[in-house]
This record gives structure tokens, C-alpha cells and sequence, in this order.
């Protein structure tokens, strides 16, 4: 059994949110997509909601950010990463917004679209 003080940052089962920033995200051959830039946690359900990964650009210019569904990513021991199985043209039509906007997960069906997008069960139904 792990155990677990205040300031333990990860577990063999538990991992910290501020170690998930930053991770890389990774096609399952290895070639890098992004990096998890956060973690969007439901206020009430404490559910996972999905994550924000970032995508292209040079230097942090021009970067995109694309909500990823929690459970379209695993983590990837071997490629120290989180790994997400979806082609550079899919990639490219994901629902995003630019640096320096904000994506309202609320407005306009946003949550909707994003898990309609990856084939993903909204976290809000189970």
C-alpha cells in the first residue's frame, strides 16, 4: 500500500495536478502532438472534465488550445507522456481556440461538441 503525505506530488496510483502540466502528449509512435497546459476539474462532481492541450506554434506564438476529452488520453509509461491516438488531420478540425481567448466550454453546445468530436462519453453522464 502507497502512502501519501500532503506534499506528495504523485503515487504509484495518484498523480498531482501541477506534475500533469507540462507533460507531453504523444501519438501512439511517439511523434509529439503537444502538452498538457491544464486540467479542467467539474466544481461539483469532482469529475475530471477534460484537458487543455497545446498545439503548434513556435515559442508559445501562435499556439493553439484544444479541449481533449480525460479519458482520450493515457498515459504512456514508456513515452513518459500522455498518449492520444488521433492523425495530424483530425487533429487539425478538433475544436480550439487561439492564445489569448477563451474556449466557453458552456456556450453554444461546447462541452456537447468537444465529446461529440472524439467519440467521447461526457463526463457529466456517468
Amino acid at each position: 500500500m502507497a502512502t501519501t503525505t500532503t506534499s506528495a506530488r504523485e503515487t504509484h496510483q495518484l498523480i498531482g495536478s501541477d506534475k500533469v502540466e507540462g507533460t507531453s502528449v504523444r501519438r501512439p509512435n511517439g511523434d509529439k502532438i503537444g502538452e498538457i497546459e491544464r486540467v479542467m476539474i467539474d466544481k461539483r462532481s469532482g469529475k475530471v472534465a477534460y484537458a487543455v492541450m497545446s498545439f503548434g506554434g513556435f515559442l508559445g506564438i501562435g499556439e493553439d488550445y484544444y479541449p481533449v476529452p480525460w479519458d482520450k488520453l493515457n498515459y504512456n509509461v514508456d513515452l513518459d507522456a500522455y498518449e492520444l491516438d488521433i492523425s495530424e488531420d483530425r487533429l487539425q478540425g478538433a475544436p480550439k481556440y487561439a492564445a489569448g481567448t477563451d474556449f466557453d466550454y458552456s456556450q453554444d453546445g461546447g462541452g456537447r461538441r468537444v465529446f461529440d468530436y472524439y467519440g467521447a462519453q461526457p463526463y457529466w453522464t456517468f
